[in-house]
């Protein structure tokens, strides 16, 4: 129980300390449900500026998402060819909005609210293409409901930092990080953690001079703090 106590602690210190460094991140309008699954379906193992322009092409060639349904797939995956892995995204894409249409009678995710979380989870990821942390985005961003997604900054970051434990998969830590931080951090610690993975805790070198984590972080009090100092250079000769 103390041991667990205390990483709640430390995870709030975490918190406090990115906040004051980034802000509290205020909401914004996101997108809808069903343009956030298609989003994050199109952002798998690519990145931002990739997945955007896959979405504005998809978007302006089929204006409806009942177009992007049934439209031919080959059509779909040269829209989205930007964003790569167009042969498996397209499919994916198609495949989860015919779900819909046919569970629901229509192309939308707003019956979701009314559901537990963990019940709104599982009925997402039961389409294929959706793992935790698309269904975790769709909730948190879209439907303003209490998930928390991992990519792989947040779980580089919390591994390094101990909040989970080293050997944790990443739909693992969804869970653990969910049960660790109180459901009103999860937006801003969410992006600010992730900020802090591509500005300081980088995955190759990570900056530890400029970090604000330093003390609260089990990276750098095993790792980084015992390498021994590299030896004095050489004096020049006169």
């Amino acid at each position: 129980m103390t041991t667990t106590i205390n990483l709640e602690a430390k995870a709030l210190q975490v918190h406090q300390h990115l906040l004051r460094v980034f802000g509290e991140r205020p909401r914004e309008r996101g997108l809808d449900p069903i343009a956030q699954l298609v989003s994050t379906i199109l952002s798998q193992n690519t990145n931002d500026t990739l997945r955007d322009k896959a979405y504005d092409t998809l978007r302006q060639r089929f204006p409806t998402w009942e177009q992007v349904r049934d439209a031919p797939v080959e059509e779909v995956t040269a829209a989205i060819k930007i964003a790569g892995l167009s042969q498996q995204k397209g499919p994916n894409i198609q495949a989860a909005l015919r779900h819909i249409s046919e569970e629901q009678g229509e192309l939308s995710l707003d019956f979701l609210r009314a559901m537990e979380v963990e019940e709104a989870k599982q009925w997402l990821t039961a389409m294929k293409g959706v793992g935790p942390k698309t269904a975790a985005i769709i909730l948190l961003f879209a439907l303003d409901m209490p998930a928390f997604p991992v990519d792989t900054h947040i779980h580089r970051v919390t591994k390094r930092l101990g909040l989970i434990p080293a050997k944790a998969s990443r739909e693992k830590a969804h869970q653990l990080l969910e049960a660790l931080m109180p459901p009103q951090t999860y937006y801003a610690f969410h992006l600010n953690v992730i900020r802090h993975g591509r500005r300081v805790c980088q995955a190759r070198r990570p900056r530890c001079e400029l970090c604000v984590l330093r003390d609260l972080c089990d990276y750098y009090q095993n790792v980084v703090l015992p390498q021994p100092a590299p030896p004095p250079a050489a004096e020049e000769r006169a």
